[in-house]
């Protein structure tokens, strides 16, 4: 039992450290790309506020992914690894090919895959059902508006910035400004909605309470942000299309809130999905819609799709050998 106890507590920790590594790190991407921020500032930010999100509003995913698709009691202690770990390895072949794949996605479909083990009948399909609609809606809406904001109202914006600071300087002090609480509040919302995937199965098992499991994830995804961040920051924030600190603040922003509303709403959503859709939109806008076609942008894409299916294959295919 105690070794079992080490496993459980070993494998959320990794989870949490490829969550930092990976989807909080998207997070600080767009003002990476927009050279407002270094990468050393912009993992020390993540570190930070993904640890005070995770704990001051992370239960109610850590409950939906504890709790709410599968029965409480259903998923036992050697379940619970199971589906943790099965999403952590789908996450961490994402950190190592620099893609920002969805975690969330990855923690749901393991958690369905040990649910499949059980028997289909035990998911709460229509709860599935909401949240695979977030998953579509979110990032849609992350496009949308950052396209609109990009092609219609950049301009308009520059002009008004402009007509109201005294100099160029006084302006990219302003935004840098802007731009870093910005980013503290992406990173905050990351925390909070991302630290269910750690720790959720455990908490449903009954392994840790709520809070302290928010804590746990909170603290490892902060220092997987510091120890993994740099590599999928290079990919969101360079290799998708050119930010400025305009549309980098724009995009954070849009994303935070979005998060933040799935988080209060106990809804396991992608951060790096959302984000990485908000600078398609800005480059889409800047550049045209030929940017949809990049390889860059396709490796993300199939990356979020195989993300569920594998971690729900791997969980499945763990529980059949035990």
């Amino acid at each position: 039992m105690e070794l079992i106890l080490i496993a459980a507590f070993a494998v959320a920790i990794f989870m949490g450290l490829n969550i930092g590594g990976n989807n909080a790190a998207a997070a600080m991407g767009a003002a990476y790309g927009a050279k407002a921020r270094t990468k050393y500032q912009a993992v020390v930010l993540i570190g930070i506020f993904s640890l005070l999100g995770a704990v001051l509003s992370g239960e109610e995913v850590i409950k939906t992914l504890g709790k709410g698709i599968l029965p409480a009691g259903t998923i036992l202690l050697e379940g619970a690894v199971v589906a943790v770990a099965a999403s952590a390895i789908a996450v961490f072949l994402a950190n190592i090919l620099r893609v920002p794949i969805s975690t969330s996605q990855a923690a749901v479909g393991a958690v369905v895959g040990i649910g499949l083990f059980y028997g289909a009948s035990k998911l709460n399909l229509p709860l599935l059902e909401y949240i695979v609609a977030w998953w579509i809606v979110t990032p849609v809406l992350a496009w949308l508006l950052a396209y609109i904001m990009g092609k219609y109202f950049y301009a308009d914006i520059l002009v008004w910035l402009a007509d109201h600071s005294d100099s160029e300087a006084s302006i990219k002090k302003l935004l840098n400004v802007l731009l870093t609480i910005s980013g503290c509040y992406v990173a905050f919302s990351a925390g909070a909605n991302n630290a269910a995937n750690a720790v959720g199965p455990f908490v449903g098992a009954g392994v840790m309470p709520s809070l302290g499991g928010a804590a746990l994830g909170g603290i490892a995804i902060g220092f997987g942000a510091l120890l993994m961040g740099g590599r999928v920051l290079d990919t969101v924030g360079n290799d998708i299309t050119e930010l400025c600190v305009v549309r980098a603040t724009f995009v954070e922003f849009t994303s935070a809130i979005l998060v933040h509303i799935a988080s209060i709403l106990g809804v396991p959503v992608s951060l790096g999905e959302i984000v990485a859709a908000g600078v398609i939109g800005i480059g889409c806008a800047n550049s045209g819609m030929h940017i949809v076609k990049g390889e860059v942008v396709k490796k993300i894409v199939i990356a979020w799709v195989i993300s569920p299916l594998l971690a729900g294959a791997l969980a499945l295919g763990l529980m059949m050998l035990i």
